[in-house]
């Protein structure tokens, strides 16, 4: 079974974006250091992703009259993949962008699609997606936030977790349950576009280790939405997502989150590195160049206006191992030596070191998605 097949993004269209990217990335973050780097699409800077908008590089599929500028997904990747490599602070649009953009395009009403699409797009409207609950663990068909019916709409309740960048979202994409009777468990869902500011939403800040504010808690009591809040049609929220998901888990964030390490791994080990870092090095490189080939073929597939959904469930598996394994190796690599000592490499190393354990979590759990790509490839 061939899943990969599709090609790069090759050509002199391709290398003509790609250098243009390069430079301007090179100006914008002249002055930023590898620690903040390493961050990329964890560090928000509202003022960057209005540039980016500018340049024409939010949006980038998406029809002109949503403003968008009709564009490949294979251009839009190189775009995506020379942003995380450099460690440019996409998250504030990163989302909205990546995710919830093309959902609205396949999903979305003719209004909520004038509404949103055009601020995306300008890097100025950033939305957070409401999945995770607290008693749901990685088991999103069991959350359990409810929205009833009402004269006007519909009222909702119940509590969202580890909402990244909800205290600055505009918007949440929401799934919630409306039919608690169902014996489908993936029945009864739905998708709500919700505006942040509405009353009675609760924002409550969720730290990480390292004492950065990413995550969120946002509970819902009794937030009245009107009726055109329903987010494509009623009943079809697990469809939705899972056609959403193919975009979240494919990209070059899956195996790039720890790049800016491994670049600061092999400055420190320098251009004569021992047989044993070389051996290392080249190890990690050789996964990362499989691993692109990989995503590249899913950008290819969604350029066809197809569903690989499986394929993306591998990579994103596949590219949790790979950026776990680069701190642990790069620690085992540099312990007790001269290059341990770098203030910009052992700065690095220690906030991938922080991040990592999450990177087999988000965007789901890897018990989860190896049951997922064990169906999807007929093992059970």
């Amino acid at each position: 079974m061939d899943l990969f097949s599709y090609p790069h993004p090759r050509g002199p269209a391709a290398d003509a974006l790609r250098e243009e990217v390069r430079d301007f990335l090179a100006v914008e973050l002249a002055d930023r250091p590898p620690v903040e780097r390493a961050q990329s699409w964890t560090g928000a800077d509202p003022a960057f992703s209005r540039k980016v908008g500018k340049r024409g590089w939010l949006g980038m599929t998406w029809p002109k009259q949503y403003g968008g500028h009709e564009r490949s997904s294979l251009e839009r990747y190189v775009v995506v993949e020379e942003m995380l490599a450099a460690g440019a602070p996409v998250a504030a649009h990163w989302i909205a962008d990546r995710q919830v953009g093309p959902s609205l395009l396949k999903f979305g009403t003719e209004a909520q699609k004038r509404k949103v699409l055009p601020g995306i797009a300008a890097g100025e409207c950033y939305v957070a997606i409401g999945m995770s609950e607290p008693d749901a663990g990685s088991d999103l068909a069991a959350v359990r936030t409810k929205a009833v019916r009402t004269a006007d709409g519909w009222r909702l309740n119940g509590t969202k977790l580890w909402t990244t960048n909800g205290h600055i979202a505009h918007y949440m994409v929401l799934l919630a349950r409306i039919d608690k009777e169902t014996t489908d468990r993936h029945g009864g869902l739905s998708q709500f576009l919700i505006d942040m500011s509405t009353p009675g939403i609760d924002v409550r800040p969720i730290l990480i280790p390292s004492g950065e504010h990413h995550f969120n808690e946002v509970v819902f009591n009794d937030v009245l939405l009107p009726e055109d809040a329903l987010f494509g049609a009623e009943g079809n929220g697990w469809t939705q997502v899972m056609s959403e998901l193919a975009h979240e888990r494919s990209g070059p964030e899956r195996f790039l989150s720890s790049f800016i390490l491994l670049a600061e791994l092999t400055r420190v080990c320098g251009p004569e590195p021992s047989e044993r870092a070389a051996l290392v090095i080249g190890r990690l490189a050789a996964h990362l160049a499989t691993l692109r080939r990989m995503s590249y073929s899913v950008a290819g597939q969604l350029n066809e206006g197809l569903d690989p959904s499986l394929q993306a469930v591998i990579v994103k598996d596949l590219g949790a191992v790979f950026e776990q394994e680069i701190p642990e190796i790069a620690r085992a690599l540099t312990a007790g030596t001269l290059a341990s000592a770098d203030a910009d490499y052992s700065a690095v190393l220690d906030h991938i070191m922080l991040h990592a354990p999450s990177f087999s979590l988000r965007g789901g759990a890897r018990e989860i998605l190896r049951g997922i790509i064990a169906r999807g490839l007929g093992l059970r």
